[in-house]
């Protein structure tokens, strides 16, 4: 199953960008205009207050897509926190556990739910 939280392989970003992909694991959340303008706007926020440049954004029902001009590790926690601050609102605003979905738990996951808190 895929991490709601990975690297996409669809296209090369630019030379010193890196290109990165949240992903809904169940349903199309961002099918609706209203999730999917919340999530691109949360993104461009992110991006102003840490002195980011988004050089690319491009959405599916079921994603986003974003081409920044920082570093892999940088776009890693970048992704982290647009997944954080839109789960937070999503949940807040819908009633709902999730907007990505949560990846299933491997073994190797067990005595990590200190983790979750």
């Amino acid at each position: 199953m895929p991490s709601p939280l990975d690297e996409s392989p669809d296209s090369t970003p630019p030379a010193g960008a890196c290109q990165i992909t949240l992903r809904a694991l169940e349903g199309e959340p961002l099918s609706d205009p209203r999730i999917r303008d919340m999530v691109i706007a949360t993104a461009q926020a992110l991006a102003e207050r840490h002195g980011v440049k988004v050089l690319g954004t491009s959405t599916t029902p079921t994603s986003i897509t974003l081409q920044l001009n920082i570093g892999r590790i940088e776009a890693i926690g970048f992704a982290a926190e647009l997944r954080r601050s839109t789960t937070r609102w999503y949940t807040q605003k819908y009633g709902v556990a999730t907007l990505w979905g949560e990846p299933a738990r491997d073994d190797d996951d067990a005595g990590e739910e200190w983790k979750q808190a």
